[in-house]
């Protein structure tokens, strides 16, 4: 199940957007404004984005979509624009987005579009590498190599769900609050700042003291 961003301020087109995408069966979270995409961002996975051009208080969602590609890299981008200047679309793209539709558009046509950039990510979500660690994406399984081998981590739901988003985001803090958050959001259950820390500490028993750092008195971040 693919999950949707969209950050768009015109209401309807919005309550529309989602109600199309929902009906196809991707899961969607709509916000109006930047500090609203900025807090998801930091703290939910996406596989797609949405975003409007020009959003509320003279604000513009190419910001969004500089933070978004920072943070998920392999993320796509689909930018909504009522202006056909080619200089909008040429800025957008420059931004890091993978696609452009002109308003008003045809929910069938942003439909294709959506599951075109997804195909383009499809080939590069095989496998994440970091460090000395390989997660097999296509299997959900983990390998730790030593020397020039490797062994297979058996990692629980929790715990691999906390790895693919760390090694999602490597090489950025994420705080605890952040971690949390999204563990709840992905894994269904109540998860509390103790299961944290038994997550993070399994993991390092399990894949090496440097699978994952602690920056102190802020969160967690993967190297590699």
């Amino acid at each position: 199940m693919h999950r949707v961003l969209i950050v768009e301020d015109h209401k309807e087109i919005a309550d529309g957007i989602v109600y199309a995408l929902e009906q196809e069966g991707y899961t969607t979270d709509a916000c109006t404004g930047v500090s609203c995409a900025y807090d998801l961002i930091d703290t939910v996975l996406f596989d797609l984005a949405i975003l409007d051009v020009r959003l509320e208080k003279g604000t513009e969602g190419y910001g969004v979509c500089k933070r978004l590609k920072e943070a998920q890299p392999d993320c796509g981008v689909i930018f909504l624009t009522a202006m056909e200047e080619e200089s909008n679309v040429v800025k957008g793209l420059d931004t890091g987005a993978d696609d452009y539709i002109v308003k008003p558009f045809r929910m069938r046509e942003l439909l294709s579009r959506i599951r075109a950039v997804l195909r383009r990510y499809r080939k590069g979500e095989e496998e994440i590498v970091c460090g000395d660690v390989r997660m097999d994406l296509k299997s959900k399984r983990v390998f730790v190599r030593h020397d020039d081998t490797e062994r297979e981590a058996v990692l629980t739901a929790a715990e691999y769900k906390l790895l693919y988003y760390l090694f999602c985001n490597r090489g950025r803090t994420l705080t605890r609050e952040t971690l949390l958050t999204y563990m709840w959001d992905y894994a269904g259950d109540i998860v509390n700042d103790n299961t944290l820390t038994v997550c993070i500490k399994r993991l390092r028993e399990k894949l090496g003291e440097k699978a994952v750092t602690t920056v102190r008195g802020i969160g967690y971040r993967a190297d590699g």
